[in-house]
């Protein structure tokens, strides 16, 4: 089994900069990708960033030039490194993972519990 854990959002005024973090643990292999969804209330959950373990990472055009996502492979942990932040950024934040787990290999895919950001305008 794998655990996902994220960490670091919270309330921050517009304009303002925060960092998500999500730490993949259990018996993890390797890790493919990792990436960062959000969920508003009322909306559909979005894709808004996604980094690869070699580090070729994407963004939506909503949080391009805004949001840089990371990854440090050593902490099997990601990042998300928000800054101008915008009240319609505001929503729950989660990480997913897709890794190789377990003996027997396996690929599978896992969930963070999600972490809230408020951005006040």
């Amino acid at each position: 089994q794998v655990q996902l854990v994220e960490s670091g959002g919270g309330l921050v005024q517009a304009g303002g900069s925060l960092r998500l973090s999500c730490e993949a643990s259990g018996s993890i292999r390797s890790i493919v990708a990792m990436r960062w969804y959000r969920q508003a209330p009322g909306k559909q959950r979005e894709l808004v960033a996604h980094i690869t373990w070699d580090g070729t990472a994407n963004y939506a055009d909503s949080v391009k030039g805004r949001f840089t996502i990371s990854r440090d492979n050593a902490k099997n942990t990601v990042y998300l490194q928000m800054t101008s932040l915008k009240f319609e950024d505001t929503a729950v934040y989660y990480c997913k993972a897709d890794l190789f787990e377990g003996a027997p290999m396996r690929f599978n895919n896992y969930w963070g519990q999600g972490t809230q950001v408020t951005v006040s305008s």
